[in-house]
């Protein structure tokens, strides 16, 4: 994928793309998860989650700190390899997994861009949120608590990303939030809200219909 020069609405299409990565290398936690700590957490998440749904709050700053960008919407995965995450506010836009092939869909362009899952995965935030590989793609290492939250600092193995590094945040056994720092040094922090932890979600959800007139791109 071309990477854009920096900008507030950057990060938010870098990590709908990286969400893709999200169905291969991932954090999704259990409530009933023995963990220690943050790391065991996380692991605990990945290995115990089988599907979930959420809604978050995402805030976007800009390299000097001085400007943000909020947003808003619902996430839903299963495992291994399959999501849906849509923004909801301020604009629009969704990207869906089936495991196989994952699309981007923006509506106010009325454009559909569909790549191959394994072409979109890897070291992304995406790697934690349906993926069953976290410790293939990713260094992990305890942080100080922070904001009543344990916190674990997750490195990508490949250094040449777009991705610095993630630091994922746990109240207690829950995953709570998701903090990613690009290359550009903007940070995007998302809260998760309402997490449901199910044994399974329907098939339909994690299927994508093409809207009638979308310019479509397979890449």
């Amino acid at each position: 994928m071309k990477l854009h020069p920096p900008s507030l609405a950057w990060p938010r299409r870098q990590f709908l793309s990286s969400l893709l990565a999200a169905a291969a290398a991932g954090v999704a936690g259990s409530a009933h998860a023995q963990a220690t700590d943050a790391t065991e957490a996380l692991r605990a998440f990945v290995r115990d989650a089988k599907a979930g749904r959420a809604s978050f709050t995402q805030t976007v700053k800009s390299p000097d700190g001085k400007k943000t960008k909020n947003s808003s919407g619902k996430f839903e995965f299963s495992r291994p390899n399959r999501f849906r995450f849509v923004y909801e506010k301020p604009y629009a836009q969704t990207i869906v997994s089936d495991g196989q092939k994952v699309w981007f869909h923006d509506p106010d362009l009325n454009q559909v861009t569909v790549r191959k899952l394994g072409d979109a995965l890897g070291s992304t935030p995406a790697a934690l949120l349906a993926g069953q590989t976290m410790d293939k793609d990713f260094e992990l290492k305890n942080q100080p608590d922070a904001d009543g939250l344990a916190w674990v600092l997750a490195t990508p193995r490949q250094k040449d990303g777009a991705i610095q590094s993630l630091r994922i945040g746990f109240k207690g056994k829950q995953l709570a939030a998701l903090e990613i720092a690009d290359s550009f040094g903007q940070r995007s922090m998302l809260q998760f809200n309402d997490l449901q932890i199910e044994a399974s979600l329907p098939p339909e959800t994690f299927r994508f219909t093409v809207p009638a007139g979308a310019d479509v791109a397979e890449q």
